[in-house]
């Protein structure tokens, strides 16, 4: 069956380049299209989507809280952010929101095949050197209380020395193949990690790993870990 993609986004132009990129692939197909949060919310009611490019800055309803509305429903779309990195400041909210995810607006054609794809199939796009750029960006905008990170998050207590080791190089953006050379461990034992602390800490991706990580203060801005 087809990936079935909408596009939220306010320049119509954009939409059209990503259309036309999606049309040419035989595993993907375009069934909606939406200019602003509310209407994407209206569309949304009617129409079976699988994967949701959301832009963020859009008229009526931004594109933060049009995630955070269709990710509260059940059986709800995948959300992938694609954000101006240099212009927009919501993109950190949007994976807070329950996007799977976030991209460049001018990613490779490729890349954003890619993402579509590994969102549709379950998983989260979190590019490594964006990760660190925005949560970098972003981390002093993040509550600090001065306490114990553990007591943020009781989860925290239940991940074996070797999970919470995995977690943290999770929030510095590396991939699993990257955790796997670090610690000397195989990619598998790698994925059954994360998939541990995931029901451990009752997360639903890799994507609220990383912003877990960096609220309660395990990740410093820079990548550092505590």
């Amino acid at each position: 069956m087809s990936i079935r993609v909408m596009l939220v986004d306010d320049q119509v132009l954009l939409r059209t380049g990503f259309r036309m990129v999606l049309a040419a692939q035989p595993d993907m197909e375009v069934v909606a299209e939406a200019g602003d949060g509310v209407e994407a919310l209206e569309v949304l009611r009617s129409t079976a989507v699988d994967v949701v490019l959301m832009d963020v800055r859009m008229p009526k309803l931004d594109g933060v809280e049009a995630t955070r509305r269709i990710c509260s429903q059940p059986d709800a779309p995948k959300v992938l952010i694609l954000t101006t990195f240099d212009l927009d400041e919501y993109a950190f909210s949007g994976l807070k929101a329950g996007a799977s995810g976030f991209m460049l607006k001018d990613v490779p054609p490729g890349e954003l095949l890619g993402a579509i794809r590994s969102v549709h199939s379950g998983d989260a796009v979190v590019a490594p050197s964006t990760t660190r750029r925005l949560l970098d960006r972003f981390s002093p905008m993040l509550p600090s209380s001065g306490k114990d990170p553990r007591a943020a998050h009781s989860g925290l207590d239940r991940l074996t020395d070797r999970e919470r080791e995995v977690m943290l190089l999770v929030a510095q953006g590396l991939s699993n193949g990257e955790i796997a050379a670090r610690l000397v461990l195989s990619e598998a034992t790698v994925k059954t990690h994360v998939g541990r602390i995931l029901t451990k800490l009752e997360l639903r991706d890799r994507v609220q790993v990383v912003v877990l990580a960096y609220e309660t203060g395990l990740v410093r801005a820079g990548g550092g870990a505590f």
